[in-house]
């Protein structure tokens, strides 16, 4: 079918990521030919992994980074992806050119840039690409002062308890996972706490209000609700 869009829409160029090698050159080139048309020019790319650092970004896989959200988010997001991802953000999600990319990841090898330094400053360049300087500015001192320095945050969502609610239930109601399943490996990761305390049981009701933390940068505090009985 892309294939045959290719040909309807009498494209000259088609630009994907490796997984559409295949849909692109192959079956693309080939349709095309056999219909008479000239064969369009395949642009393939690196895929993008998430924040997983393995997997293409995918907000059906949960390891994506929203466009629609804030700088303090996409800061923090991109900061939680492993090192090892970092040299395909430097090529494709940034403004550098190859000069700047390879002589930033050369800093990188010889030890002249700390690995957690060259992160911060990818970070920076891609918050600042949609939310301007100082939003970008914004979302790194708040990084630093939530995940450097160990504090909360000043500013952070509500969510009102309800009574018997579990674990996993709040944290799929407060919005903290994609899915239940996500939230059960997150917990099964040991990455979820309230008030500093390990959460452990995804069915255990909920213990009491406070600031729950879900993974490295998610929290919400948790309130008691109208009807309530959780003090």
């Amino acid at each position: 079918m892309q294939a045959y869009d290719a040909y309807h829409l009498k494209a000259d160029v088609q630009v994907g990521g490796t997984d559409q090698l295949f849909n692109i050159i192959t079956a693309g080139r080939k349709l095309m030919s056999g219909l008479d048309a000239k064969p369009n020019i395949g642009i393939i790319m690196d895929i993008l992994p998430g924040t997983d650092g393995e997997i293409k970004m995918s907000k059906s896989l949960g390891n994506h980074i929203p466009l629609n959200t804030d700088a303090v988010d996409m800061y923090g997001k991109v900061m939680s992806g492993p090192d090892m991802a970092m040299p395909l953000y430097y090529r494709l999600v940034t403004r550098w050119d190859a000069a700047e990319v390879e002589a930033r990841l050369a800093k990188i090898e010889s030890g002249e840039t700390h690995p957690r330094d060259a992160k911060m400053a990818v970070a920076f360049e891609i918050t600042e690409i949609f939310y301007g300087t100082e939003e970008a500015e914004r979302g790194q001192a708040e990084f630093v002062r939530v995940f450097q320095q160990g504090n909360v945050p000043d500013d952070m969502d509500e969510y009102k308890l309800q009574p018997e609610q579990t674990v996993l239930d709040v944290m799929e109601a407060a919005g903290m996972v994609d899915s239940r399943g996500a939230g059960r490996r997150l917990i099964d990761q040991n990455a979820v706490s309230l008030d500093g305390e390990k959460l452990d049981d995804p069915n255990a009701v909920f213990p009491s209000p406070g600031v729950l933390k879900v993974g490295k940068r998610r929290f919400v505090k948790v309130v008691p609700g109208e009807t309530s009985a959780v003090g």
